[in-house]
């Protein structure tokens, strides 16, 4: 799918990558010469899909952290794993995320929906700062969805608990994800580090597991007649992580390789720095050691 050896000396970094678009990026990445760092939630499809990444791409630097990202200190605990096995860092993958037909709680008393995909990445990024700043020219990639045009955050009942809706609650954590890659775009100016977020398309993988009963069916009706393959769907994020085109390109939305603009509601500067505030208070919170963000 890609030219060999053209990211040769880069660190990657992708989260959920066991299965699905995370797998198939983690292997293209490998495939072009990077050391690749795996975050996988359960170990053994995680050692499988490592040991065929390593078969598949020749490639012996495929690295493998386990960690359950919807737990805050097992976030840290990748970060920490990462920064003593690695001093660089110039391609990292958001895309580990999940959907709950039900309210769900995180051992951290958080919604399950709005940690994964949008609270564990906001730590997780902030933890490995340092290192892409010091690796720059480097590059964050946070896989949301067109689903966040559905979204808004609903800041009187963030995490669900007054009316859980699996629709609401994904829609306001692909939007969330949204407001955090401009908020930090234009944090990270000079720095050499950009961040940008994709709608990877419709696709067929195990990604609406979490889904119960007839939302589990329709879902996979939907993904069976409209969802693309997985390899598709990696374009975006392989396209993001590693074109030239793009290098100095930050704080946009992309779609089919393109840039496109994401939803009006994205843009609202007062409500994504709101969210930030809110966002480093409840890691604050949920976190037993020091203050979860180091500025």
């Amino acid at each position: 799918m890609m030219a060999n050896n053209t990211m040769q000396g880069k660190v990657c970094l992708v989260t959920g990558s066991s299965s699905g678009i995370g797998k198939v990026t983690a292997k293209e990445f490998a495939r072009m010469g990077a050391t690749v760092v795996m975050v996988c939630r359960n170990r053994g499809k995680g050692e499988a899909a490592q040991a065929e990444i390593k078969e598949a791409s020749g490639n012996a630097q495929v690295d493998l952290i386990v960690a359950d990202l919807s737990e805050l200190s097992q976030v840290r605990r990748v970060a920490n794993e990462f920064k003593q096995r690695y001093t660089q860092l110039h391609v990292l993958i958001n895309n580990a995320g999940g959907i709950n037909s039900e309210h769900k709680i995180t051992a951290d008393g958080l919604e399950y929906t709005f940690t994964t995909n949008y609270l564990a990445p906001f730590l997780l990024t902030h933890l490995l700062l340092d290192v892409l700043k010091a690796s720059a020219p480097a590059r964050i990639v946070n896989v949301s969805s067109i689903a966040h045009t559905q979204g808004k955050i609903d800041f009187a009942d963030l995490q669900g608990t007054q009316r859980y809706s699996f629709g609401k609650a994904y829609g306001q954590s692909k939007l969330a994800q949204i407001y955090f890659t401009y908020e930090l775009a234009s944090q990270l100016e000079g720095t050499g580090v950009t961040v940008n977020a994709l709608h990877p398309g419709v696709i067929a993988s195990n990604f609406n597991d979490g889904l119960k009963g007839i939302t589990h069916v329709i879902g996979g009706v939907i993904y069976f007649f409209v969802g693309r393959n997985v390899e598709k769907g990696a374009q975006t994020t392989l396209y993001l992580a590693t074109s030239p085109e793009i290098e100095r390109v930050s704080g946009k939305y992309f779609s089919d390789c393109k840039q496109t603009p994401s939803s009006k509601l994205s843009y609202d500067v007062i409500i994504r720095q709101r969210l930030w505030n809110i966002s480093e208070e409840l890691i604050r919170q949920h976190t037993f050691s020091q203050l979860a963000l180091e500025k």
